[in-house]
């Protein structure tokens, strides 16, 4: 009978769980559907170049970076509610000026000037709903449930980056950015309007809350072992593809999907490890599991290799993320936890943005086969870092 009863419970917790990472679903499901067809339509279209195309999608990382501390700040003062209402009614707004430039395609600097406004505003709603769902379910479900709630979060951040970049491409062949605009006001109203019904959570004691930069500088060494690990997806998710063309094999394309996969796998058969082993541990053991992956993409003699190589580095990244973030929550006080996770967060924020160019650079300047070796060195130099984290007593029980 307790048996039963435990398995309800956990079933209970589940579904609850859903309800608050599906805004996340939702948010990031709207920044994949311009994601693939945005550069296209900026060079295509509009008749810019490439570089002016890659600035314009940049500029939504650079007001995510900004909103981030705003983010955290709320969370910690107003609770995470208010955040996920604002994100939600950013992405509203995204689909009006993704309309207004497809109206005023005939005019490209026009055009060029709404999609500006709906990069900014996307930065703005991916900066306000990063934490804001983990937090609230960790306000609802409480504590014990952390490593699954971030887990999860990130299952439903990653699939709906993939399922609207893929929608967004067939939407924008049928009917323009005028249909990826419609369904991105629709979904951010719906969102809000979900929002809206469910309770907002606010920390009872903030004497003890602590300043942004403050709080930055303590989860900041997870945040950089974070940001090291994510240097290897982030050379799979740019590279691939031409590492595969450099070497003349086939279907590079099957490592993202592969790599996406062992990925999701991870993160839902795993999450349970955390809380029975230990952040710091779990960390630990994924990056050598990833680092091992990108060695074995390095040495690969046959594409079947380096399929495998990607398959096995997704399994290694998928618990990062969630099992350093369990640890970084832990270094501060319940009242600035809305702070920790988005200070953390800036971390792969900043991995994903500079691991393009630094990759980037060693493949022009050494060639294309030392990219992998670069990034194993790299997430091996993050692997360092965690296990110097681990021999500090006051991480030991995390």
């Amino acid at each position: 009978m307790n048996m039963d009863h435990a398995v309800a419970q956990e079933k209970n917790v589940n579904l609850s769980l859903l309800t608050y990472v599906g805004f996340t679903f939702l948010g990031y499901f709207i920044i994949g559907l311009s994601l693939s067809v945005l550069p296209i339509f900026i060079s295509k279209n509009l008749g810019f170049s490439l570089v002016v195309a890659g600035l314009v999608i940049s500029l939504q990382y650079v007001a995510t970076f900004f909103l981030r501390a705003y983010s955290g700040k709320i969370i910690d003062e107003k609770g995470p509610k208010p955040a996920v209402l604002f994100s939600m009614l950013s992405f509203s707004l995204t689909g009006i000026f993704l309309i207004l430039a497809y109206y005023f395609k005939f005019s490209p600097l026009l055009s060029l000037s709404f999609l500006i406004i709906t990069r900014l505003l996307t930065g703005c709603g991916e900066g306000m709903i990063g934490a804001s769902p983990i937090n609230w379910a960790i306000m609802a479900l409480g504590e014990k449930h952390t490593a699954k709630i971030i887990s999860y979060n990130g299952v439903a951040c990653y699939g709906a980056l993939a399922i609207g970049a893929s929608l967004g491409v067939v939407i924008e062949h049928k009917f323009g950015l005028y249909g990826i605009g419609i369904i991105s006001i629709l979904i951010g109203i719906i969102g809000f309007l979900f929002a809206k019904t469910k309770i907002n959570y606010t920390n009872t004691n903030t004497q003890d809350s602590q300043s942004f930069w403050k709080v930055l500088g303590k989860v900041s060494p997870f945040g950089i072992c974070l940001a090291l690990g994510g240097i290897g997806f982030a050379s799979i998710s740019t590279f691939i593809t031409l590492y595969y063309n450099y070497f003349h094999w086939n279907n590079g394309a099957l490592c993202l999907t592969v790599f996406g996969g062992l990925f999701v796998a991870g993160r839902l058969v795993f999450s349970n490890v955390i809380n029975n082993y230990g952040g710091i541990k779990v960390a630990i053991a994924c990056l050598l599991v990833e680092t091992i992956g990108l060695v074995i993409i390095s040495f690969a003699a046959t594409s079947q290799m380096a399929l495998l190589g990607a398959g096995v580095t997704g399994l290694g990244f998928s618990l990062i993320f969630p099992a350093l973030g369990v640890v970084a929550i832990k270094s501060v006080s319940p009242s600035s936890q809305g702070s920790a996770l988005a200070g953390y967060g800036l971390f792969i924020d900043l991995s994903l943005g500079v691991a393009g160019p630094l990759i980037g650079a060693v493949a022009d300047l050494c060639g294309m086969k030392y990219i992998f070796p670069f990034s194993a060195g790299m997430v091996l130099t993050g692997l360092c870092v965690a296990y110097y984290l681990k021999t500090k007593t006051s991480f030991n029980k995390s």
